[in-house]
């Protein structure tokens, strides 16, 4: 029997227990006990990256919240050119010390890529910093936050409001959800000029689209 390693653990800004586990080369990691992400299944994050970068300018500046286990950074530095600007906003600092402590076989070694930035901050605060032409939001399990109770303001009206003036004309987000949020599309629809839902796999050779990506764009 393969044993299931408790490599660390901290406590979220809410107060649940956060822990990172190894079993069998595989790393996952849970909140209050539900497992929030694993190297076992990474596609959504890949597929993410894809939509977000399909269309990217010269020296495209790219904001990622949520820096998890590195898989959307990674995919996205990979359709980068070596000029970008890559900034992942990381609310928890065990988080990115994991990366590099725990993880640096998985992707912790990205944190290094001379094109990226990591900002120990709420992504909702760095939005006022700058426009970027490319904006992906990772940093919960759906509008309906797991992680922290703050994150709920980046999907209410107020924070699609702060996301659209955060991007350059023509510029694109890509929100990460478990799940399909009929009343969120409906909000994005109200400020965006185009609104998608697509279906995202867990890994690729799942049968069900199990995750749901919402994809909009800027006029």
């Amino acid at each position: 029997m393969k044993v299931t390693t408790t490599l660390a653990s901290c406590h979220t800004p809410d107060g649940a227990l956060m822990v990172l586990q190894e079993h069998d080369g595989q790393y996952f990691l849970k909140i209050g006990g539900v497992q929030l992400m694993s190297t076992t299944a990474s596609a959504s994050e890949q597929t993410m990256a894809e939509l977000a970068c399909a269309a990217m300018p010269a020296r495209p500046r790219i904001l990622i919240g949520g820096l998890g286990f590195g898989f959307t950074l990674k995919r996205v530095l990979e359709l980068c050119p070596p000029d970008a600007v890559v900034e992942v906003a990381e609310l928890l600092q065990e988080v990115i010390d994991w990366n590099r402590e725990h993880l640096a076989s998985v992707n912790g070694t990205l944190l290094d890529d001379p094109r990226v930035t990591v900002h120990l901050r709420d992504v909702h605060d760095l939005l006022g910093s700058g426009r970027y032409h490319a904006i992906l939001l990772d940093v919960d399990n759906s509008p309906d936050p797991l992680v922290q109770r703050g994150n709920a303001r980046l999907y209410d009206r107020g924070g699609i409001s702060r996301v659209k003036s955060a991007l350059h004309p023509g510029g694109r987000v890509v929100y990460w959800s478990a799940n399909r949020d009929r009343a969120f599309a409906r909000s994005l629809e109200r400020s965006f000029k185009k609104v998608e839902c697509v279906g995202a796999k867990a890994y690729p050779q799942a049968k069900k689209f199990t995750h749901t990506l919402f994809v909009a764009d800027r006029d």
